[in-house]
């Protein structure tokens, strides 16, 4: 049995269903249905989650609306179902503050696939030991595995799971230049066709955070046609 719990947020039933069944074959038991907005954030204000899958089309608000309000007070990693196929959309959805999304129709393995690929992803972030290597301190900013926090210019600055989970990752592999496939399948776990935009939004929302310009990024640099590298700050 796994001791994982699932929010699960869609309005039409028979898609909860088919996923908590494939869900519960695969061993995890705590998984909660939500079929509104309203639901939802009973829910999340009830319990604690560790993960939260998001219809974007909801009866009562916009799912987009619905994870701007749940990253007010979580950082829990957030899956989008959509049925809206355009980039636009999808973006929309990353930029605020999902961390994947799957395109309806869905395979439901795949939905599956994903959701175990990032429970797996924060068991094996959350079971390290606190040790230097996993904290990280420049003139720039902070970043804390062991409690979660980033700190820039002396202020917590609110940053979902996969954000963190991506600059330590970066941090732990200075200088180094990675493919966005490669930052994708050691971040999230699993590799699809579209699954660069993903990474690059989490990039452009990391440097947001990190950046005196993000439009002239000096610590997570593009390295045009090959990807993406950390180059910690000057005198640490």
């Amino acid at each position: 049995m796994r001791n994982e719990a699932i929010l699960m947020v869609d309005d039409e039933e028979g898609i909860l269903i088919m996923l908590e069944n494939l869900l519960r074959k695969s061993g995890y038991r705590h998984i909660t249905r939500a079929y509104s907005a309203a639901e939802a954030l009973m829910a999340v204000r009830a319990s604690r989650f560790d993960m939260i899958v998001l219809d974007v089309m909801l009866p009562d608000m916009d799912g987009f609306a619905l994870c701007t309000e749940l990253r007010k007070t979580i950082h829990t990693p957030i899956l989008f179902l959509t049925a809206r196929s355009s980039d636009m959309d999808k973006l929309q959805g990353l930029i605020l503050g999902g961390d994947d999304y799957v395109t309806k129709p869905f395979n439901p393995m795949e939905v599956v696939a994903r959701i175990q690929a990032h429970l797996r992803r924060s068991a094996l972030y959350a079971s390290g030991t606190s040790s230097a290597e996993e904290n990280y301190r420049y003139s720039a900013f902070t970043v804390n595995r062991t409690t979660g926090q980033l700190i820039v210019g002396g202020a917590d600055i609110p940053c979902p799971a996969k954000e963190l989970e991506l600059l330590l990752y970066f941090c732990k592999h200075p200088n180094r230049v990675f493919t966005v496939r490669q930052l994708y399948e050691q971040v999230w776990g699993t590799m699809v066709q579209g699954d660069e935009k993903t990474v690059v939004i989490h990039i452009s929302r990391l440097r947001k955070k990190l950046e005196a310009d993000p439009s002239d990024p000096k610590l997570i640099v593009t390295l045009r046609g090959i990807g993406y590298k950390f180059v910690p700050p000057a005198g640490g």
